[in-house]
């Protein structure tokens, strides 16, 4: 059976080279690592040259000498694709494997939450494509993607495909994205919470001084005020304890400006000097981001804003949801803390639109959902043009937290990366890397090819989906594109 190499080499008319027996000098260098060093040395200069008065077998012998002789980059093509959902704590993280004709394969991952039908319904429109073929493969099926968790499919098969063309050409996927600027990657944490005072501080120095987080982030929601008279107008209506719900006419299914809930002083009081304990046990050093306030308007965004500005927070972040950009702009030109939004964008249009308006200072997309590594890479590199930053959200498995970590690497005005799951016990152990993923509140770039990592079965077995506890089963049932997909006429 040739290997890939072989028929590439043959369609030039050459053929790898008979393994020769050691040489006498060859054994002399053995001996004597200096003198190796210095004819290493020599010839690297002479290379180049060479090459002009060399064969065309010895030249390719030569050219191609540290290629992943087990792949053919030009004749890869896709196979298969099947799925694991993986449980990150209480959420469900779909995993997807991309198989291929020479026994690669790349992993990618649906966002957090969101269902692994997103990614294998776009398996028949990409079975016999080949993976290294990136841009073009995701052209043809960004269509299938929308913002929030709907975008998880497109995004988890461009991540598999970025760790496969990284293993076709045994580079890591930064270096496919034009270089890292950085071998370490800031991450950010969610204070902890605590039962009291001195077990929440015991838990913030754990944060700092332990696990070495140099980035936190807090929520200080009006679900605090629930019960507490004279706080919050309109909450007779509305259950504000409840923002995480989704059932229709609810509090959590409502957009924020249409609940017509107004915070009281008494309740931004409230609200405030929760972030100034924070403030106090932690210190003005580390930088402090914020998240979740609940559903009100822009109106009380701004009151919001302005009540916690000497605390200086990093950020405030999705106060709206992040469609209403002239709102946005409302809200960043009356307060002076940096505001931010973007976790549930899919692509960058809709992040160019919030970035021209200058209607937040920061840029914050999930890349399993805003369009994967390329184009999340295209968003920051959008976002410094005019002057903005970009950090980036994540909750999921070390699966896509390697993608973050990659796009991250190779993205200049990247800020922080969130780390969500900084309390799961199991969390690091569900992947085997060359590297530690995670040092002292920082990423560690790899260098390995692709993602730069492999699941670790015997964990991963042990944490699947109860409801769908399946391990990479087959999965024909998606083999057949039964659909007219073309956008136009």
């Amino acid at each position: 059976m040739k290997t890939p190499s072989q028929k590439l080499l043959e369609k030039f008319g050459a053929k790898e080279p008979e393994p020769q027996p050691e040489s006498p000098i060859e054994k002399i260098e053995k001996e004597n690592p200096r003198r190796s060093f210095l004819k290493k040395s020599a010839m690297g200069g002479m290379m180049l040259g060479g090459f002009m008065f060399s064969s065309l077998e010895d030249t390719l012998a030569q050219s191609t000498s540290k290629v992943n002789r087990n792949s053919a980059p030009s004749d890869l093509k896709i196979t298969d694709m099947r799925y694991a959902v993986v449980m990150n704590g209480h959420a469900r993280c779909p995993v997807i494997r991309i198989d291929t004709n020479q026994g690669i394969y790349g992993l990618g991952e649906v966002r957090d939450g969101a269902s692994y039908r997103y990614a294998m319904f776009l398996k028949s429109r990409i079975l016999g494509m080949n993976p290294c073929s990136v841009e073009m493969i995701f052209r043809r099926i960004k269509q299938f993607g929308f913002h929030g968790r709907q975008a998880g499919g497109v995004c988890a098969v461009e991540m598999a495909l970025w760790d496969l063309a990284g293993k076709a050409y045994n580079v890591p996927a930064y270096q496919l994205l034009g270089g890292k600027y950085r071998d370490r990657v800031r991450l950010y944490a969610d204070t902890p919470q605590g039962d009291n005072e001195a077990e929440f501080v015991a838990r913030v120095q754990k944060r700092l001084n332990e696990q070495g987080f140099t980035f936190m982030k807090m929520d200080f929601g009006i679900e605090l005020l629930k019960g507490v008279k004279d706080t919050a107008s309109n909450s007779n209506f509305w259950d504000i304890g409840r923002q995480w719900t989704n059932e229709p006419m609810t509090y959590g299914s409502t957009e924020h400006q249409l609940t017509q809930i107004q915070l009281t002083d008494k309740g931004l009081e409230i609200l405030a000097n929760r972030v100034a304990l924070v403030r106090e046990k932690m210190g003005y050093d580390i930088p402090l981001a914020s998240d979740h306030y609940g559903h009100f308007d822009h109106n009380n965004a701004i009151r919001l804003g302005k009540a916690v500005e000497k605390y200086r927070l990093a950020w405030l972040e999705d106060m709206i949801p992040w469609k209403f950009t002239e709102q946005w702009k409302t809200i960043s030109d009356a307060i002076e803390t940096p505001t931010t939004t973007g976790e549930d964008i899919f692509l960058k249009e809709e992040f160019i639109k919030l970035i021209d308006a200058r209607a937040v200072d920061i840029v914050h997309p999930d890349l399993a959902s805003s369009g994967g590594l390329l184009e999340t890479k295209k968003i920051g590199d959008y976002a410094e043009e005019k002057g903005v930053a970009m950090a980036m959200h994540f909750a999921g498995t070390p699966v896509s937290f390697m993608a973050n970590v990659h796009c991250a690497a190779a993205t200049h005005n990247f800020m922080a990366l969130e780390h969500h799951s900084v309390d799961v016990d199991y969390w690091m152990n569900l992947v085997k890397t060359q590297k530690p993923m995670v040092e002292k509140g920082f990423a560690i770039v790899p260098d390995s090819p692709g993602l730069g990592i492999e699941l670790n079965e015997e964990v991963v077995k042990k944490h699947l989906d109860p409801e769908n506890s399946s391990y990479f089963a087959p999965s024909p049932e998606w083999d057949k594109d039964r659909s007219w997909d073309r956008l136009w006429s």
